[in-house]
């Protein structure tokens, strides 16, 4: 055993978490339905080529006018 093993400490940190968990068990499955209302979408491949194909290239200094704005 080292020593420095500390085999019965438990952060605050955790024991926080842990009461947490024991009194709202259904935390973690709305934690992942916020998530995947955020987070998981479905992507649309061809509009996403689309919008692609239809971007215009950035000029080399973005802050410099073109010749046609005086």
């Amino acid at each position: 055993m080292s020593i420095f093993a500390r085999p019965h400490y438990t952060s605050d940190a955790t024991q926080f978490l842990d009461q947490l968990k024991t009194a709202k068990p259904q935390m973690e499955q709305e934690q992942r339905l916020g998530r995947s209302l955020l987070w998981d979408k479905q992507i649309d491949r061809d509009f996403q080529t689309q919008a692609e194909a239809g971007q215009i290239a950035q000029q080399p200094y973005v802050y410099q006018a073109g010749s046609d704005h005086t």
